[in-house]
């Protein structure tokens, strides 16, 4: 893999041992900048690792990385923002004061901070929260408070890890809105997770990770496409009798069947259906989701042993 300068964030045969397990095993991964990227995994594939290892958090044992054109990850640390797993914020200070602090971190004059902290906040709809002590909130709300601390500077880069975490689908919601208006800005957004139902709004390419391998790259929808397309098929009349015509693995769901759509397509079959007397009172082709993407690429069994 070439390390681009369209990237945003690229690595090669990234891996990191503790002790004799290798968390990381040889994981590559390439980040065009602008994009939404997702990183997928059952609990315990890596993730979280990973992200660390690119942002320069731990120092990978093997492989090499490039972070928004830098070798070393920690130099381009201001044109980052950063929400990692485990959440923190100083339970004594204000909505508005955590914000311009996690900013000024990152090199933004208080001032700034403050004045684009209300503006967050009101754009988030915690407007009314702006001089509340970050104690006073919910989980939620606190939580997407330190988002907006990590946004307040403007950064090329946003890592998010397991940002959907703990959130109720309001704040969810409120969320994804923030994740795509970021992007809308220009930035870049990494973020890992293992709930699919996000990814497959969000991510405009993703990596899905199980063991500490990269298991499959690219986007939602060639993910998708690596399972057949499913017909759900609801006869006129005789829903026993029509079931004798579909393809082997059809099973019965109420007066419907549901059934992978054969390789010569679905013509074929209609034809037998509407000749043999049955009819069709209901048919719609659907492509099935993310989740039994992520179940067919991952395997039955890595995700029993992360659970």
């Amino acid at each position: 893999m070439n390390l681009s300068s369209d990237l945003a964030v690229s690595a090669t045969g990234l891996v990191k041992r503790f002790g004799d397990r290798r968390a990381v095993d040889g994981v590559s991964v390439a980040v065009p900048t602008g994009m939404i990227y997702g990183v997928l995994g059952p609990n315990g594939a890596g993730k979280t690792t990973t992200l660390r290892m690119l942002l320069g958090i731990i120092e990978p044992d093997e492989g090499d990385r490039m972070l928004l054109g830098r070798s070393n990850p920690r130099e381009a640390s201001d044109q980052v923002g950063y929400l990692p797993e485990e959440r923190g914020l100083y339970p004594g200070m204000k909505c508005k004061e955590a914000i311009a602090f996690m900013g000024a971190l990152r090199g933004l004059p208080w001032a700034t901070g403050r004045k684009r902290a209300a503006g967050l906040l009101e754009a988030a709809g915690l407007g009314h929260a702006a001089d509340d002590k970050i104690r006073k909130l919910s989980k939620g709300m606190a939580q997407l408070v330190q988002l907006l601390g990590s946004i307040v500077h403007e950064p090329d880069l946003l890592v998010l890890d397991e940002p959907f975490s703990g959130l109720d689908p309001v704040n969810q919601e409120r969320l994804e809105k923030l994740i795509r208006a970021e992007r809308d800005r220009g930035a870049t957004i990494l973020f890992s997770t293992h709930v699919m139902a996000h990814a497959e709004r969000l991510c405009d390419r993703l990596s899905i990770i199980a063991g500490g391998k990269v298991r499959f790259e690219g986007t939602v929808n060639e993910a998708r496409a690596l399972l057949p397309l499913k017909a759900h098929y609801t006869p006129h009349n005789d829903i026993e009798g029509a079931g004798a015509l579909l393809p082997a693995d059809a099973e019965r769901e109420n007066g419907s069947w549901r059934f992978t759509v054969p390789d010569e397509g679905m013509e074929a079959l209609l034809v037998r259906l509407i000749d043999a007397g049955y009819g069709i009172s209901g048919l719609s082709i659907e492509r099935p989701g993310l989740h039994d993407a992520f179940v067919k690429i991952v395997g039955e069994q890595a995700l029993e042993e992360a659970a």
